[in-house]
């Protein structure tokens, strides 16, 4: 087997029925150079025993476990101290690469000399038992089609809806002074904002590279934003990009995401606080939406209502 180039952090808790479908997205790349650490997050569900079989199968896989859960944050983080390639990248381990995603993105920054690639993805929804992915959302379009190389986010400030860890390769020093924050949800907003402020330069490709599991008993945490304490970790999560964007100057990405998050973020979180129970999450909520107003760069924002039916994709 060739010596690796990329290393794969894939974490993941109480996902047995998820997992193989992600492992056969990894032995399916035809880009062959890849390792991928395995990391049991404290499941108590066969997990870690579809990760054993896949190490003992396949030389390319390891294996991490944590006995009790650490978070998908510290799990990342875990495997980033482990990578010893050239280059990393993240896969969640209820989701799945594309077959051509290992060798699009290693190529291109192979070619380029940037800090990191980022591609375009799909949701993927339970369609008649069976999960199907669907369209390039008109969001992540605007984020990476078409192709840009060596680009910044000055130039390319759409580029920062594109927030989700496991769409992007990058190169592990990149990662020096960089790590995700941990006992919180939606740990990859921040980062990936810290990502575009701080690269010298990025690429950007409209390939899809992840089919995103939207699972159907609605148990991730994108579709559990009903509670208040995945509500105060998602506005954190949402404050902390945008102050990462305005602190860096980069104004028209501040915009951008103030324009998404008017379009896409707030109208089911507002149809939530109306008929939820506790009013604390309409307030937190409001309050949220007073600190958006109180910018500079919420007059530059452009909400799009038409963009709300892509929701549904």
């Amino acid at each position: 087997m060739p010596a690796p180039i990329v290393t794969l952090i894939v974490p993941g808790r109480d996902i047995a029925a998820f997992a193989p479908a992600a492992i056969a997205s990894l032995r399916a790349q035809t880009e062959p150079r890849w390792r991928a650490i395995l990391i049991d997050d404290g499941s108590s569900d066969d997990t870690g025993e579809v990760f054993a079989h896949a190490a003992d199968a396949d030389s390319r896989f390891s294996l991490v476990r944590h006995e009790t859960p650490r978070g998908l944050g510290a799990a990342r983080n875990a495997g980033i101290d482990l990578v010893d390639t050239p280059f990393l990248g993240f896969l969640d381990a209820d989701d799945e690469l594309t077959p051509a995603a290992v060798a699009r993105l290693t190529g291109t920054l192979t070619r380029t000399g940037s800090d990191f690639v980022a591609g375009a993805y799909v949701r993927s929804r339970l369609r008649g038992g069976t999960y199907v992915p669907g369209r390039v959302q008109p969001w992540t379009a605007a984020a990476t089609d078409p192709e840009r190389l060596g680009t910044d986010i000055f130039a390319h400030p759409a580029a920062s809806a594109n927030i989700v860890a496991w769409s992007k390769v990058s190169r592990t020093d990149f990662w020096s002074g960089l790590r995700f924050p941990e006992g919180v949800a939606y740990e990859d907003q921040v980062v990936a904002q810290r990502m575009y402020t701080g690269a010298a330069a990025f690429d950007v490709i409209p390939d899809v590279v992840v089919h995103w599991r939207l699972r159907a008993d609605g148990s991730s945490i994108t579709q559990s934003k009903g509670r208040l304490a995945v509500l105060r970790d998602y506005l954190t999560a949402l404050r902390g990009g945008i102050r990462v964007l305005h602190d860096a100057g980069a104004t028209a990405a501040v915009a951008a995401r103030l324009s998404l998050i008017l379009t896409m973020d707030l109208p089911p979180l507002e149809a939530l606080a109306a008929t939820h129970p506790d009013p604390a999450y309409g307030a937190e909520l409001s309050a949220f939406v007073d600190e958006l107003r109180a910018l500079p760069e919420f007059a530059d924002a452009r909400p799009d209502p038409s963009l709300t039916a892509a929701l549904a994709w």
